[in-house]
């Protein structure tokens, strides 16, 4: 019977010299001194660790195996303080711990990410980043974070032995790793500091530009200018109460200040018509302006307006074309500040006027007409002022127009201007019936419209009251077929109407061919419409003005002239011809 050949490995392996349990170790069945196992006792061979070359059994041929693989060794343990130490460095914003990692190309996109996000960002305006970009980019940074943290949690990285030393070894990376996250958290706190600067900067130059607007208006009306002052105060507000902390807004109360100069100038200039406007724009700031940004200018614009007011207003009475200005000035004046002294001088101030004006006229130191239209316009103001406190006034004015008119139409008819005397007086008989010279009035009407057909008959203007003495009969007959009225003037001087003759017509005139000699009134007495006028001795114009004629030449008014001689009686028939009449 064959024996089986013994296998030995290499020393100190199963199987090998010195192995107590294998087979020829010695001291264990089958080793040195006790001879061999039987075949039918052996034990299989053991397993072979992985990654061993299996042993061959004794004295048969080599089997080829093939290249021997290399040892990988067991997988990296876990290591949080690496992954935390490649996390931390990736939100440097550099992108370090790729770089740690030697992720060349993850660390160029955080190069690239951080590069655009300067381009944008800088330099720092009032605007800031755009809220989107930063939060994009706090997104990938986290994201960054994150992915870096997950790669170094078992990256081999070359940073010693030992799991004792771990905490040394990493000491120094998580060092600066710490030192390199305060990058991002300076810059972007050095960053807060540019923006704010740029914030600041912003307002100023808000401010400034208020300003230069402020100073445009310099030399320009209110009015003018208005829209460019309400601009720059909309500034003001605005940075004086949503910026107030910044510097601008600690510089609005000067500022208002600024404003307020700026818009009263007028008034210190004296320009108190100028001035009311923006005054009064300024006094009604506490409406639209912070109070607390008023610092010494509430109540400040109530005297100056109260002044430009009663000087505007006491400056318009009586010229044409602001008469009603002045009076809402001084309605304003009264109805704003009645307790300032400025209000308790309007109404003696108006009587002075008035009575000024009027006494100019009466001796003749003004034109009368020009007097009294200034004096209608003073009616203009006076009428827009409260009438419990005017009525004294009124009155004095309504005394005081009523002597201009008469003087108005007297002062025409010596300027020998005969129609506009006649309206004049015709108007002031109308409106003042009860004035004791409303009938010389009418009698210079008269006058004045005789003298209009015949001047002489202006010469002198009719006297104011009638002359005594005896008075002749004169007996004026219309032998015509219109109604005609008959004008005269004279020591006395009046009108009178004579009714239509229903039975007359009118005769043949001098261009008639052989015109036959005219027998006016020849008919019975009973016949003609009569009047009777009672006159004093002297020389007379008469003036007849017939409607309803049939010819327009015997239409037109007829002048004519007579005297008057005590002792006698007179007749006098008013007759129509184709050609004239008379």
């Amino acid at each position: 019977m064959a024996e089986t050949p013994w296998a030995y490995g290499a020393p100190g392996t199963p199987g090998g010299p010195g192995d107590p349990g294998t087979p020829g170790g010695p001291g264990t069945p089958g080793g040195a001194g006790q001879g061999p196992w039987p075949a039918a006792a052996l034990p299989p061979p053991p397993s072979q660790p992985p990654g061993t070359p299996p042993v061959q059994p004794y004295g048969s041929p080599p089997v080829d195996q093939g290249p021997t693989p290399v040892d990988q060794g067991p997988p990296p343990a876990s290591n949080p303080a690496q992954a935390v130490l490649v996390g931390v460095l990736n939100l440097s914003c550099l992108g370090l711990g790729y770089v740690l990692l030697k992720q060349w190309v993850l660390a160029a996109i955080c190069w690239a990410a951080t590069a655009a996000l300067l381009l944008v960002a800088l330099p720092a305006d009032a605007d800031g980043v755009p809220v989107g970009l930063l939060a994009g980019y706090g997104v990938f940074l986290l994201a960054a974070a994150a992915d870096g943290a997950r790669r170094g949690l078992r990256a081999p990285l070359a940073l010693g032995a030992g799991p004792a030393a771990a905490p040394r070894r990493l000491a120094l990376p998580v060092a600066l790793a710490l030192v390199l996250l305060v990058v991002p958290v300076g810059g972007s706190l050095a960053y807060g500091v540019a923006r704010d600067e740029a914030v600041e900067q912003s307002l100023l130059d808000r401010l400034a530009a208020a300003d230069t607007q402020v100073r445009s208006g310099a030399g320009q009306s209110f009015g003018g200018a208005e829209h460019t002052y309400r601009k720059a105060l909309a500034v003001y507000q605005e940075l004086g109460t949503e910026h107030a902390d910044s510097r601008a807004g600690r510089l609005v109360p000067d500022r208002l200040g600024d404003y307020y100069r700026a818009v009263s100038a007028p008034y210190e200039q004296k320009k108190y018509c100028e001035a009311v406007p923006g005054l009064a724009h300024l006094r009604a700031l506490p409406e639209t302006v912070d109070r607390g940004l008023l610092d010494g200018l509430i109540g400040k614009a109530d005297d100056p307006l109260a002044h430009s007011w009663y000087e505007c207003g006491i400056a318009g009475l009586g010229v044409a074309g602001v008469e009603t200005t002045a009076g809402e000035h001084l309605n304003a004046l009264l109805s704003t500040f009645p307790e300032s002294s400025y209000a308790r001088q309007v109404e003696p101030k108006v009587a002075e006027g008035i009575r000024t004006r009027s006494a100019a006229i009466a001796d003749g130191s003004t034109d009368p007409c020009a007097g009294v239209a200034e004096l209608r316009r003073y009616g203009t103001t006076v009428d827009l002022l409260p009438k419990a406190g005017f009525a004294g006034v009124s009155r004095q004015h309504g005394v005081a127009v009523r002597d201009g008119d008469f003087a108005c139409g007297v002062d025409q008819f010596e300027d020998k201007e005969y129609r506009q005397a006649v309206e004049t007086m015709t108007q002031y008989a109308k409106d003042h019936p009860s004035s004791p010279q409303a009938g010389h009035a009418r009698s210079i009407a008269i006058a004045a419209e005789i003298a209009a057909e015949a001047p002489a008959a202006g010469k002198r203007l009719p006297p104011a009251t009638a002359p005594g003495g005896a008075r002749m009969v004169m007996v004026v007959s219309n032998d015509g077929p219109g109604e005609v009225e008959l004008l005269y003037t004279g020591p006395v001087t009046g009108r009178v109407t004579l009714k239509a003759c229903g039975t007359c017509r009118a005769y043949p005139g001098s261009l008639a061919l052989n015109p036959p000699k005219v027998k006016a009134c020849s008919g019975p007495s009973s016949t003609y419409p009569k009047a009777t006028l009672l006159l004093p001795a002297g020389d007379y114009h008469f003036l007849q003005k017939r409607s309803g004629a049939t010819s327009s030449l015997s239409a037109a008014d007829k002048a004519s002239t007579a005297r008057i001689q005590s002792g006698y009686s007179y007749t006098n028939c008013l007759y129509v011809t184709s050609g004239y009449g008379f």
